[in-house]
């Protein structure tokens, strides 16, 4: 009998200690589907529909089926704004990750003012996009740009280069620019996961005789395997749907050569107001990032299993 009255009361307990829970983040579940969940399932719609500027704001606008994917899957700019965008988040991720890491390691030896060092290094990462678009804008300038001028007085170059002008440069430079930002972040989350690593384990590898190279290949990276994956993951997810950064420096010119697919998206629905054909690119978008996000469950729920 009183084992029976105990269990109903630790069940009781268990169902007040969940629904105050659910209290907790039911403000952020309204937050998500008020914000985010909305927009997405409304863009989902329009992408099915014949929206344009003589129908976007009626009621009952006519459906459309395949008809905008058919038309965005047989423009060649769309393709060439996918491959921008692969290039141009591959490019960063490599560069914001290898230099991100260097540093951290750099950061994770004690040394006088190393803190006020990193500080230092991760105003980038706080400032607003736009302004760091513009200042690489006029820093890559062809004219006056202190890159061509520093180039130009170390002799690598012979004239000055139209970084952001030039099909051959221009990925080149938002890349950089991108990646400027980005470093900070990579250096911090992999300097947290760094300073989770008990340095009794690099004693006890040092006791056995292994060198920097080993203890780096065989403790290391695999026990930062968890944090290198988080970090690749949302470098991906933040990189994948640039926008601000390419409008505002070259607006994905010149000739479509830094093309993405946001850019591209936001040119038929805000330029051309076709915005069934844009819902449609923005959806591919967001089917990319959400297979990238199937494939992160998929690596954290292995790890777990292990």
């Amino acid at each position: 009998m009183g084992g029976c009255m105990k269990k109903r009361k630790v069940t009781g307990e268990y169902r007040r200690d969940m629904m105050m829970g659910y209290s907790f983040i039911l403000p952020a579940v309204v937050f998500m589907l008020a914000l985010i969940g909305y927009p997405i399932i409304y863009n989902i719609i329009i992408s099915f529909q014949d929206a344009t500027a003589l129908t976007i704001s009626q009621n009952n606008k006519a459906f459309a089926g395949l008809k905008n994917y058919r038309e965005i899957f047989g423009d060649q700019l769309f393709w060439t704004s996918l491959k921008n965008t692969f290039v141009y988040t591959g490019g960063c991720l490599v560069f914001q990750f290898v230099i991100g890491f260097a540093l951290a390691l750099f950061f994770s030896k004690k040394f006088t003012f190393s803190r006020y060092t990193r500080g230092l290094i991760v105003i980038s990462w706080m400032l607003p996009v736009t302004v760091t678009a513009l200042t690489f804008k006029f820093m890559f300038a062809e004219g006056n740009g202190i890159v061509n001028e520093i180039l130009l007085s170390l002799h690598f170059i012979k004239e000055p280069i139209g970084w952001l002008i030039e099909r051959k440069t221009a990925m080149l430079g938002v890349i950089i620019a991108n990646s400027w930002v980005g470093i900070p972040f990579n250096m911090l989350l992999l300097s947290n996961g760094l300073g989770n690593i008990s340095e009794d384990v690099y004693e006890s590898a040092g006791i056995d005789g292994a060198n920097k190279i080993q203890r780096f290949f065989h403790i290391t990276l695999p026990l930062l395997k968890p944090t290198i994956l988080s970090v690749l993951i949302l470098g991906f997810v933040l990189t994948f749907k640039v926008f601000d950064l390419i409008y505002v420096m070259t607006s994905g010119g010149p000739v479509d050569a830094t093309e993405v697919l946001s850019t591209y998206s936001y040119q038929l629905s805000f330029k051309n107001f076709n915005f069934g054909n844009g819902s449609a690119a923005a959806n591919v978008l967001f089917l990319c990032l959400f297979i990238v996000g199937l494939i992160y469950l998929k690596f954290i729920s292995d790890d777990e299993v292990m």
